[in-house]
């Protein structure tokens, strides 16, 4: 008696299909939750913060250490010009205003300003 060589694979095929299922199944369970973080219900860097939470999102242009990449260089910079450029952007530029509030933006600058 020979044995089928297809149902090795109708069997996998089925495993993965039950495994695609079942974790589709966790994510619409976990879906409230991801909206509720999208809706400003999720965690947040508190304002009390030391800042270093916060630069996350600088990262991206300005680089690691913040010493320059697509953006300029942040060291050295002035605490009053840090937290005005987080507030208001700067026209032509993906620093948009609004990007950060107020106590946010005072939070960066401080960090920033230790930088060396």
């Amino acid at each position: 008696m020979k044995n089928n060589p297809v149902v090795p694979y109708i069997l996998i095929l089925a495993f993965g299909i039950g495994l695609i299922f079942f974790m589709s199944l966790q994510g619409a369970d976990n879906k409230k939750e991801i909206a509720a973080e999208h809706e400003g219900g999720g965690e947040t860097a508190e304002a009390t913060d030391d800042g270093s939470a916060l630069v996350q999102s600088c990262i991206g242009c300005h680089g690691g250490d913040l010493s320059g990449g697509v953006g300029p260089s942040l060291h050295g910079l002035d605490e009053a010009h840090i937290v005005d450029v987080l507030t208001n952007g700067i026209e032509g530029t993906p620093m948009q205003p609004g990007m950060k509030n107020e106590a946010e933006a005072k939070a960066i600058a401080e960090y920033i300003s230790t930088l060396k």
